[in-house]
């Protein structure tokens, strides 16, 4: 047993690592100000230098199907798409993942069009030999087959592409980004309509099953999939899907295509929990700027991301939300400690109702048959 000064310090970060995880508290001079002085057992001391120690703490997860049986999932992942990484024209650098290991992400959320594969290998990379985790295994990856790739001979080249880039064995969960095949040599928007195509499911969904089997992936799943098209899957699948990820936030709930999933044991993952605030290719500012958010969270002295992240965590559903500013990648991780009032939950489901993703307008401008069936059914 030792004894810990709790100096006063702006922030208290939650990270995962399997079942704990650590806060860091810099432990200044004497003369500053005690906050309060504990005894902590000796278990869950982790002495780091330099002043710091690390006090391991529970934090939510989320339980994934895998290969390896049930997994522990991290509710919260760093999402890492951008419309300029897309473009080409900038991507994140490996400097903002070691930032954010520091402040506590272990569940990042990549994919090969976001072309933040590489720098976020680096990342990890440099996160162990700094120290930050000791192993790989501290860190559960998502990545995602591109919409180029989607037939069954081009499965497993694009994952080992990804685990090139990556610089890593395994991801911890692959998800067939869009249910759809575009015919392109390289990713360019707005995409022709000539280019896009039908995908074949029943083919893909068995490559990504070899994806699992051969040990490349311990999980697979989907994203922007909607009902009758899972269902599809759930009739021939020897391995259903474990996730699907979509838009949700407060002002698109999504409430029949979450209840759909956890029908059929499908985690949920929202994407654009702020309405990716910020992003000027799909991005809005209506979730930052809805009154009855800004309300609440005036109420209780906490930003209108922090609400609209609590809201989601208690839909029970894991959430990809994406900042390389360091204070808001603190802020989005302190919503386990505080909830919602039945009030709160209340006035927050009867802000009316807006989609904004749509693949007819944004990876698209040309109307074709095939996106208007996905646009039409993800409604």
């Amino acid at each position: 047993m030792v004894v810990v000064s709790f100096l006063l310090c702006s922030y208290v970060t939650p990270c995962y690592t399997n079942t704990f995880c650590p806060i860091i508290l810099q432990i200044n001079s004497p003369s500053d100000h005690l906050l309060s002085v504990q005894q902590i057992p000796d278990n869950f001391i982790q002495k780091t230098g330099r002043g710091f120690i690390n006090i391991m703490v529970t934090i939510p997860v989320m339980t994934i199907s895998s290969s390896d049986g049930p997994r522990p999932m991290p509710v919260i992942a760093m999402g890492t798409a951008s419309d300029s990484g897309i473009s080409g024209s900038d991507v994140m650098s490996s400097s903002t993942i070691v930032e954010a290991i520091k402040v506590g992400y272990r569940h990042f959320d990549t994919a090969a069009v976001y072309r933040t594969e590489k720098p976020l290998g680096e990342g990890i990379s440099e996160a162990l030999r700094l120290g930050l985790i000791k192993s790989r295994s501290e860190l559960f990856i998502t990545t995602k087959l591109w919409c180029a790739s989607a037939d069954r001979h081009l499965v497993l080249p694009a994952i080992n592409q990804s685990l090139q880039n990556l610089g890593l064995e395994y991801v911890d969960l692959y998800l067939i980004h869009w249910p759809l095949k575009v015919i392109q040599d390289e990713f360019k928007l707005p995409v022709p309509k000539e280019c896009v195509a039908a995908i074949d499911i029943k083919a893909v969904w068995e490559a990504m099953e070899e994806c699992q089997n051969l040990g490349l992936t311990k999980s697979i799943g989907v994203s922007n999939f909607y009902p009758k098209l899972i269902q599809q899957i759930l009739s021939f699948a020897k391995i259903p899907p474990a996730v699907n990820q979509f838009e949700m936030n407060p002002l698109w709930q999504q409430k029949k295509l979450t209840g759909f999933c956890k029908e059929n044991s499908i985690l949920v993952t929202a994407y654009s929990p702020l309405g990716a605030f910020g992003n000027n290719a799909w991005g809005h500012n209506r979730v930052m700027e809805c009154d009855v958010l800004q309300d609440i969270a005036k109420s209780k002295g906490k930003t209108v991301a922090q609400i609209s992240l609590r809201w989601l965590y208690e839909q029970g559903v894991s959430i990809a939300v994406k900042s390389y500013n360091t204070e808001r990648m603190k802020q989005n991780l302190d919503i386990f400690d505080w909830s919602l009032t039945k009030e709160d939950m209340e006035k927050i489901d009867q802000i009316p109702q807006r989609r904004h993703v749509y693949l007819i307008g944004s990876m698209s401008v040309e109307p074709n048959d095939i996106m208007a069936e996905i646009d039409a059914e993800l409604d």
